[in-house]
């Protein structure tokens, strides 16, 4: 059985980055904030619909809301971190680099 626990996690993170209460991200969605707490605790699963309105309220994809369960959810994290790297100066991409070269190696051995 899938864990969907994740689910809630992200939206309550993409919320919480977006400075929004859950009655604002109800108000936006046409959804209850009882229902929006229920989603963040992982008592209720999102319907398509609730799914859709959700991501486009916090302006994120859905793959970034169910990212932990899909398959291709290290590709999808992969291209999350990338972007966020791209964000940066040069300088703080080199530092960002150096630190990966040093935990791949780490790894390897």
């Amino acid at each position: 059985m899938m864990d969907y626990t994740s689910i809630g996690k992200n939206i309550k993170k993409y919320r919480l980055e977006r400075g929004l209460r859950q009655e604002a991200l109800a108000e936006m969605t046409n959804l209850s904030s009882n229902y929006i707490g229920m989603l963040e605790r992982a008592d209720k699963l999102p319907s398509l619909t609730a799914l859709i309105n959700l991501s486009n309220a916090l302006e994120v994809t859905s793959d970034m809301l169910l990212g932990d369960l899909l398959n291709e959810s290290y590709k999808i994290k992969n291209s999350l971190i990338l972007d966020k790297i791209a964000e940066l100066s040069e300088k703080e991409q080199q530092r960002i680099y150096a630190v990966i070269d040093t935990l791949l190696e780490c790894a390897e051995k």
